[in-house]
């Protein structure tokens, strides 16, 4: 899997309890639902992948979000092993891990490749009503919301609703 859609992976995984209405939706909760989102990234949709999915996915959104330290991903790590493979090309390396945690220690090596090759372009969405992430892959790094579309066009329409009050008020 190349870089691009190991990042669209995990920017899909933490974007699975979006705010709709003004409620949170978890789109893993329901196991059926759930097996269907699992096969289409590359899962088996078992009850075990999905537990440990959303462990993952649970301390990945308090890291990116900052209320959570990048340690309480460790407990994801254990028993992981890397093993190098030799071709003409050169070295690569395989991840040892059981079938049902694969999608989980990829959605943590994902954000690891992502600290290390884009620092500080995985982040929450502006909107604090929204619970969704974004990736900043523009060169300004100034990309604020999940949606330009959705939560941009809210807040900037919220801004000039408070300017022409505040701007009526005096």
């Amino acid at each position: 899997m190349a870089d691009q859609e190991r990042q669209d992976a995990l920017l899909e995984l933490l974007n699975t309890t979006p705010v709709v209405g003004e409620a949170v939706q978890d789109l893993l909760a329901d196991p059926e639902a759930a097996e269907v989102w699992q096969r289409a990234h590359g899962g088996h949709g078992t009850a075990e992948e999905r537990r440990h999915l959303v462990r993952a996915r649970d301390a990945l959104q308090a890291v990116v979000r900052g209320s959570g330290p990048a340690s309480t991903l460790a407990p994801l790590l254990e028993d992981v092993a890397s093993h190098p493979r030799l071709s003409p090309a050169g070295v690569s390396w395989e991840i040892d891990v059981p079938a049902d945690r694969r999608m989980a220690v990829d959605a943590v090596l994902a954000w690891s490749a992502l600290q290390e090759t884009m620092p500080g372009r995985l982040r929450p969405c502006a909107n604090e009503e929204c619970l969704r992430f974004l990736i900043d892959r523009s060169k300004t790094n100034k990309g604020r919301w999940c949606s330009m579309a959705v939560c941009g066009n809210r807040m900037k329409a919220r801004r000039h609703y408070q300017r022409t009050r505040d701007a009526a008020a005096e």
